[in-house]
């Protein structure tokens, strides 16, 4: 036993500082490698790779128990309604107020060498536009067949020499055999009718301005309304008739939807009102295009706020589908009853009036409902071109809602200030961790994954809640700090540091050398001995 103790303190006498400099200087550099790598891995996507290897390969090893199993079966189906409401909640929206390809999107590009849409985003609009403008029965005309396979072509040069071709097929004049006389026939010379889909998608792709898309939706509408207006009197003749009638009801109110939207970027706001509002008339049943959207914007902008309030109570209702435009735009409607004259100083000397807790109710509901906006408002982010589609209650949508919304804000007096002192106290009344919501439903938990698909990689996403940092991150960054640290003080002064390392390690030898002298007692010493020579 003796001579296991002389050996260690003779091994520790040899040791120098030098030693301890390299040990401690390399540990440093080992654990500052493992930090800045958690953290890039952090940044990237949002967990810890040490944490994540760990439960997905050695949980399973030490016994882990899957929690899909047969014993979790019960809490597996209580979970159910909450799964399907994440699912819901997460799902993602065509952006109402997506801008135009052609003229906006790729403007963009051509200027700053960014692409501003996600592989994603334009296949979520390719999966759209194939819902919308195709049906089954479009083999019947070879125009729609070549557009049929148009809109699933990626490449957008084949998407628009598609679309000239379908033109170019209508073009051709065709004989139809019509006997308007017994025992004999005459052939009518004419042209097919006009593909309006093809003319949307060069409206969409191929013009370069709003004044181009405009002129090709014209067109567009003159065969849409055609085709409409052919397929309504045959929809009831069978499910092939009824299924070309819903699609050119889709073209036909897309392409109106899509003139309002030029009227109102070419300045003739009052005109896109008009229109949209006769569209939301004539097609009432149709909200997935979500018009009463781009109505809302265009009568802010001509600061309509009655029309606005009469077109809020048909849509904020507690049935209906919530969205950033409807919640924030309460908001500013109340907010616009007592922005002009609100000091944070008199309303704390003071307190808030009626109106004043009114439009701070409504602040705090729509940061609930989408935390992200107001830092686009109140221009603390910087705002990128909107995406395609939106996530709702995510950074996506709120990017969409800022970019043209923050010019009405602005526009109203004191409104931004506002919501500058107001915004953030909305977080002290959703309880932590978010695990029920206080006006709406629990945030979803899937918001950060669907919009960094949606989103360019050169735009930082918004996150919330905002993810504590994992365990492995602190604990690599401490071991880090304190061995560099320990390096620093040996290399400074490595003689004192030499006698606290070797009564530390003494110290930490100590119960190793009481555990052998209680063996040793115990044991006979010629077999303390033969095992000692093993």
């Amino acid at each position: 036993m003796f001579g296991t103790e002389s050996s260690l303190s003779m091994f520790l006498n040899t040791l120098t500082p030098k030693f301890y400099v390299a040990l401690t200087g390399t540990s440093s550099l080992i654990s500052g490698l493992i930090l800045i790598f958690e953290w890039w891995y952090f940044r990237k996507y949002g967990t810890s790779f040490i944490e994540q290897v760990s439960v997905s390969h050695l949980r399973p090893l030490l016994g882990g128990v899957d929690n899909n199993s047969s014993n979790n079966s019960n809490s597996s189906n209580g979970d159910s309604d909450s799964n399907r409401q994440s699912v819901s909640e997460c799902k993602v929206w065509r952006n109402p107020l997506n801008l135009f390809r052609g003229a906006e999107y790729n403007r963009y590009t051509w200027v700053t060498g960014r692409e501003p849409l996600t592989y994603y985003d334009m296949n979520l609009s390719a999966q759209d536009h194939q819902t919308f403008f195709t049906c089954d029965s479009d083999h019947l005309r070879p125009a729609d067949a070549i557009m049929q396979k148009a809109w699933r072509e990626r490449n957008p040069q084949a998407r628009i020499s598609a679309a000239h071709e379908a033109l170019e097929i209508n073009e051709i004049r065709s004989r139809v055999e019509v006997p308007l006389i017994a025992s004999s026939t005459i052939w009518e010379i004419k042209l097919l009718p006009k593909c309006a889909t093809a003319y949307i998608l060069l409206a969409e792709e191929e013009a370069t301005t709003i004044a181009e898309a405009e002129k090709l939706f014209k067109q567009a509408l003159k065969a849409g309304d055609g085709c409409y207006r052919r397929s309504q009197q045959l929809q009831h003749h069978g499910s092939q008739y009824e299924a070309q009638h819903r699609r050119d009801t889709n073209v036909l109110v897309y392409i109106k939807r899509r003139l309002a939207m030029c009227a109102r970027r070419l300045g003739r706001t009052r005109e896109a009102v008009k229109m949209m509002r006769d569209l939301m008339k004539e097609f009432p049943l149709l909200s997935m295009f979500n018009i009463h959207e781009n109505l809302l914007e265009a009568l802010l902008e001509l600061q309509a706020y009655a029309d606005v309030q009469a077109v809020l109570a048909k849509y904020d209702d507690i049935s209906l589908p919530k969205s950033a435009t409807i919640c924030y735009t309460a908001a500013l409607l109340k907010a616009r009853a007592v922005s002009d004259k609100f000091s944070p100083e008199a309303a704390s000397r003071r307190g808030l009036s009626t109106a004043e807790m009114n439009a701070v109710e409504a602040i705090h509901r729509a940061v609930e409902f989408n935390p992200h906006v107001p830092k686009y408002l109140l221009e603390m982010k910087s705002l990128i071109l909107p995406p395609e589609h939106i996530l709702k209650r995510g950074d996506s949508e709120a990017i969409a809602y800022a970019f043209f919304h923050l010019a009405h804000w602005k526009r109203v007096e004191g409104a931004l200030n506002l919501l500058h002192c107001t915004w953030e106290g909305t977080f002290r009344m959703i309880p932590y961790p978010l695990e029920k919501g206080h006006l709406f439903y629990p945030y979803p938990i899937c918001t950060e994954t669907a919009d960094r698909e949606l989103l360019p990689s050169f735009h930082e996403v918004s996150v919330y809640p905002k993810k504590e940092l994992p365990f492995f991150i602190l604990f690599t960054a401490g071991l880090c700090s304190f061995t560099a640290m320990l390096a620093l003080l040996t290399h400074q002064f490595p003689e004192l540091m030499g006698v606290f390392a070797k009564a530390f390690l003494s110290t930490l030898f100590a119960p190793v050398n009481f555990v052998m002298e209680k063996v040793e007692s115990i044991l006979p010493s010629s077999l303390w001995h033969q095992l000692t020579r093993i």
